[in-house]
């Protein structure tokens, strides 16, 4: 019998506090293996580069390079990488910067642990994650350009998505997985993964959370 291998984690925090107590609890999971921890964004690069971790939970605030500019310089060169941003802030600025540079998710430290260990399952199986107060914020945020977008639909877009790509984007948008879009749509996976990735495309973003971001600006959703 196959074991399934853990779900490798690196853990970026200036406070070594933060870093140890997040790995004391990660560990706790039977799941979840803490793979590195460090304490700046320019070492976070290289960490991933050298590790290849599942998921980096990323602080934002840190000397030097900050982690909104190492989860850009991550998601460009690794667009598989899954970021979570995981800080104390929630200011506007800091929830936008991060999602731009390519998170696929943003929760607030005072997270349960409990759910920040389920929120990295989420990612891991090709959802994301937002915190609630964030979520309102980019919704507020995209509102206008909803409004503004409305009525045009694909007229946005070089070339338009078809009528099967609208309907699994609205599910992406959802937050389902893969796997769950797959039992929806009665598609295999890999159908749905390549839906997505031609999405993608066509949205001319890196990831879901700026799909459905994206999308809602256009009037799709």
């Amino acid at each position: 019998m196959t074991t399934k291998q853990p779900i490798r984690i690196l853990m970026v925090d200036d406070q070594q506090l933060m870093l140890e107590g997040l790995r004391t609890l990660l560990e706790m999971e039977s799941d979840m293996e803490v793979v590195a921890e460090v304490e700046d964004g320019e070492t976070a690069v290289t960490a991933y580069q050298t590790h290849q971790p599942d998921v980096v939970l990323m602080d934002i605030r840190m000397p030097g390079m900050d982690g909104v500019e190492a989860t850009n310089q991550i998601c460009t060169r690794w667009p598989s990488a899954r970021v979570i941003i995981l800080t104390t802030f929630d200011d506007d600025a800091y929830v936008f910067e991060g999602i731009r540079a390519g998170a696929v998710g943003y929760l607030l430290k005072a997270i349960k642990s409990t759910a920040l260990a389920q929120a990295i399952r989420t990612v891991v199986s090709g959802g994301s994650i937002m915190e609630p107060s964030v979520a309102r914020k980019v919704m507020k945020e995209f509102s206008s350009h909803v409004a503004h977008s409305q009525g045009h639909g694909n007229s946005g877009l070089t070339e338009p998505l078809t009528e099967r790509e609208q309907a699994i984007l609205q599910l992406v948008a959802a937050g389902l997985t893969n796997r769950e879009i797959a039992v929806r749509l009665s598609l295999a996976q890999g159908t749905v993964k390549n839906y997505i990735t031609t999405i993608l495309q066509k949205l001319g973003v890196r990831d879901r959370t700026q799909a459905a971001l994206r999308a809602r600006e256009l009037g799709l959703l």
